[in-house]
């Protein structure tokens, strides 16, 4: 029974290793959460590499969700200290403003690799979210945890990845998203199917002008410069 135990293990690992390693270079297929919405609200996706997503969505993405990702390793420590410590000021932060305690790494290998959840859904997915999110951070980088971020991520009504959430609000491709439309896609991060960019949520029009202050504020920061203009 042992033996058939550390089989068991030793197959998820190295089943997942190569999965992590072949998504680096060719995109992951339906995630369980395009899959799940794919027989209610439909599925509109379409990926589209780094060079056919606009400067403006990348930072923006940044700039709201996660201002320390050119900084972590996959793990905010400072952001979840801080979450812990609500009352704590974090003085350790690099960048003041925006994101949470869950990166865009994480958030990343949560909708790529495995499934959304609240309550003890969520507490159960944990290992795997860290497990996973340590692999992609070594073995992805950066850029590529961003592009397939903004690929596979809900960001509408059926709509996964800023390419169909482009299309969908704005009638463009994301390669031509202007500041204040890249800003209004991100705003509705939390719940997409509820926080519209047309016709606007009341959350999205309160939120958007903050994100577009925060991408001026983060614009300058040599690391974020760096990422972002490298093609």
């Amino acid at each position: 029974m042992l033996k058939k135990i550390k089989k068991i293990i030793l197959f998820i690992f190295i089943s997942s290793f190569l999965y992590v390693l072949i998504t680096k270079f060719i995109e992951p297929p339906i995630t369980i959460t395009q899959f799940s919405n794919a027989f209610g609200l439909g599925l509109k996706r379409k990926y589209v590499d780094w060079n056919n997503m606009s400067y403006n969505i990348k930072l923006a993405a940044i700039a709201s969700e996660d201002q320390a990702f050119t900084d972590h390793s996959g793990f905010d420590w400072d952001a979840i200290e801080k979450s812990m410590h609500p009352k704590k000021k974090n003085k350790k932060s690099k960048i003041p403003f925006g994101g949470g305690a869950s990166t865009i790494t994480q958030q990343t290998a949560k909708n790529v690799f495995l499934w959304q959840g609240s309550g003890f859904d969520r507490y159960l997915r944990k290992i795997p979210e860290f497990y996973f999110t340590f692999l992609i951070e070594k073995i992805w980088g950066k850029k590529r945890i961003l592009e397939i971020y903004l690929n596979v991520i809900e960001t509408g009504p059926g709509c996964f990845g800023v390419e169909a959430a482009a299309q969908h609000y704005f009638h463009k491709s994301a390669k031509n998203l202007t500041r204040t439309e890249a800003a209004m896609i991100v705003a509705g991060f939390p719940n997409p199917k509820i926080f519209t960019a047309n016709p606007m949520s009341s959350r999205v029009h309160w939120r958007y002008p903050q994100i577009l202050r925060e991408m001026n504020n983060i614009e300058s920061d040599e690391d974020v410069y760096a990422l972002l203009k490298n093609n």
